[in-house]
């Protein structure tokens, strides 16, 4: 024993120091014994808290505690798991595969709808594959409006925003979204004037007969961590400086600045935020403006490049499924004359995703 933690040592050679006052908070007691939330009040625990009696056998660790005479009581196998100064375990930290334009269309993880909307095995399995790439294919969706939707809804809730809780991607009179032309679309991250941007996009084909219109896809960490390599000033500029984005039509004005490149506090890429069409007037200042615009065309330059996208055609009964914060997605222009082509869209968040991955993890 330390002055201030406690030290264990596990028969397979894992050990940890646990801090008196961790203990002291997190005693199990401490819990609500239906609901799991934490019912101690932190302020009502000293800072210089000591045992007076310390108990510990392969299964318990036990701490009488002085001054108040309470006892605190451990199971050695949550303290192993819940050693300070490491993560615990997290079974929707599934890990990320970077992937570049060679992965092809034939690379891309696929999923057959009835067997996830039948087997939580198929479920699980398909929502690893779809995280660890970053998106995924659902074949044999019957052709049906909300045949997509049913399979978000598998997830969790869905994701509402200024244009519905679902919504239309086909060409139509007046668009107040570039999506809603027949235009090309460069690759992008949808909705980055949002406070934040939805997670998890679903796009379901119901018809694709037109000209054009293949979908283009490129893996926006991929393209952060060969800049960092590359060009460490860009990278830098883009994961440290924030620019405005927006969105307004008649009835909204939704604004918000965000860093094309966000990263955690380990430095590791966890947010791409790019949409050149939802860019505002940038106002950064004078002298730094001409830098981050270098910086930010380097960024446009390789989501555009060979090296990293991949094109592939939906057809009816098809349904991508991607990372709307990591995996960039854009359209072929086509041609509405020659046929129809009409995409059912939704959002499930990152958290309603992770959710389900741990729940299906028990």
């Amino acid at each position: 024993m330390h002055d201030t933690t406690v030290f264990i040592q596990w028969d397979d050679g894992h050990d940890a120091h646990f801090p008196f006052i961790w203990l002291a908070d997190n005693d199990p007691a401490g819990f609500h014994p239906q609901t799991q939330e934490r019912i101690t009040d932190l302020t009502a625990i000293s800072l210089d808290k000591t045992p007076e009696v310390i108990e510990a056998n392969d299964k318990t660790l036990s701490i009488h505690w002085a001054g108040d005479k309470t006892v605190s009581s451990f199971d050695m196998d949550w303290l192993k798991a819940h050693r300070p100064g490491q993560n615990a375990f997290d079974p929707a930290r599934t890990g990320f595969t970077t992937w570049r334009a060679d992965l092809g269309a034939d690379g891309v993880p696929r999923a057959n709808a009835r067997e996830i909307m039948t087997s939580d095995i198929a479920l699980k399995d398909w929502l690893v594959a779809t995280q660890t790439y970053g998106y995924s294919i659902v074949e044999g969706l019957a052709d049906a409006i909300e045949a997509g939707t049913d399979v978000a809804k598998r997830i969790g809730f869905l994701r509402e925003t200024n244009f519905g809780l679902v919504f239309e991607v086909q060409s139509k009179p007046n668009p107040n979204n570039l999506a809603y032309t027949p235009i090309a679309l460069p690759l992008h991250t949808d909705l980055t004037n949002q406070e934040l941007p939805p997670g998890f996009q679903f796009l379901h084909c119901l018809a694709n007969e037109a000209q054009g219109g293949g979908s283009l896809f490129c893996d926006g960490y991929a393209i952060a961590e060969d800049l960092r390599d590359q060009d460490p000033e860009a990278f830098e500029l883009l994961s440290t400086v924030s620019v405005p984005f927006r969105f307004h039509d008649e009835d909204t004005d939704i604004r918000n600045r965000k860093k094309v490149i966000n990263l955690d506090e380990d430095g590791q890429v966890i947010e791409i935020c790019f949409n050149a069409h939802l860019a505002d007037i940038f106002d950064l200042e004078p002298e730094l403006m001409t830098r981050y615009y270098r910086a930010y065309r380097q960024f446009m330059i390789m989501t555009r490049s060979d090296d990293y996208v991949v094109s592939l055609r939906l057809k009816g009964g098809e349904m991508v499924v991607f990372d709307n914060r990591r995996v960039l997605h854009g359209r072929e222009a086509f041609d509405p004359q020659t046929g129809f082509r009409h995409l059912h869209g939704c959002y499930v968040d990152r958290g309603e995703f992770e959710s389900r991955l741990r729940v299906l993890s028990r």
